[in-house]
């Protein structure tokens, strides 16, 4: 039997990305799929290709009108609610926080926290009058460390990890599991918009993953099916960090090691000198 069998889920940011890997995995596994998403051709042309097992809704998840109708889509549609995936969201170069515009802040914030946080409430409204569920969110590794000139990307994704705890407790009596995701360097439209970049964003997060690659969309899918599914009944309040090992290690201080020795493959100090010279 497939891992999903007879489940509904809802999937923000489901047109592209890892919403769109984890929308094929989803189906793959036996669920029916709403794809939220503001790509609207995008959107439908997946949801036409994958099938009646699936449903497309332009849905902005900064507006509680919209989110509260991809739920009742699930619901109207395919007759439940079984999984909310929070996904959809939004990251860019900020700068310093020192120059930053506060347009800035409110865009970031509006999807990446209030968008979550819209989508925990209607679904968690839903489940609890009908015997639980899983709500998944992908948070990120910069919610645990923080990303220099992305300030508002790392707080609104601190901001849905300690959402996802707050949740849990509130949820478990109901048996809502809440979780998120905490994707480190993954090769997406959002991080590589094109296929020359693609290349380049790969190279550079195989360099900071102690794994030596580059994160895919069915990476972080993989674990979102994991937590949708049955395999993982008594996890719930978690951030699951699928990162190669990026957070386990300070990635700079890693590439200053890394220069360090090749230097002394080399002969040379750090300094710049012969190795053995005073």
């Amino acid at each position: 039997m497939a891992r999903l069998d007879g489940k509904v889920a809802v999937i923000t940011g489901g047109a592209s990305g890892i919403g769109e890997s984890a929308v094929r995995l989803f189906v793959a596994e036996g669920a029916r799929v709403v794809i939220g998403d503001v790509q609207e051709e995008r959107a439908r042309a997946l949801a036409a290709e994958l099938g009646s097992a699936t449903r497309a809704v332009v849905a902005d998840v900064r507006e509680d009108r919209a989110v509260a109708g991809l739920v009742a889509t699930a619901v109207d549609e395919f007759g439940a609610l079984d999984v909310m995936y929070n996904n959809a969201g939004v990251g860019m170069v900020e700068g310093e926080i020192a120059d930053a515009p506060e347009e800035t802040f409110d865009f970031v914030t509006a999807i990446n926290l209030k968008g979550v946080w819209l989508g925990i409430k209607h679904a968690a409204r839903r489940m609890r009058e009908h015997g639980g569920g899983a709500i998944i969110s992908t948070a990120s590794v910069a919610g645990l460390h923080g990303f220099e000139r992305q300030a508002v990307y790392a707080m609104t994704k601190a901001g849905v990890i300690s959402l996802t705890r707050s949740a849990a407790a509130e949820g478990g009596p109901h048996g809502i599991r809440v979780n998120c995701i905490c994707p480190g360097g993954i090769v997406t439209p959002l991080s590589a918009p094109s296929p020359r970049a693609a290349e380049i964003v790969a190279e550079r997060f195989a360099d900071i993953h102690p794994l030596g690659r580059a994160g895919q969309p069915i990476d972080i899918a993989q674990a979102a099916l994991w937590l949708a599914g049955d395999e993982s009944s008594l996890v719930t309040g978690q951030a699951i960090v699928v990162d190669g090992g990026w957070s386990s290690v300070d990635a700079r201080w890693q590439r200053l090691i890394g220069q360090m020795s090749d230097r002394n493959r080399a002969g040379v100090r750090p300094d710049g000198a012969p190795l053995g010279a005073e």
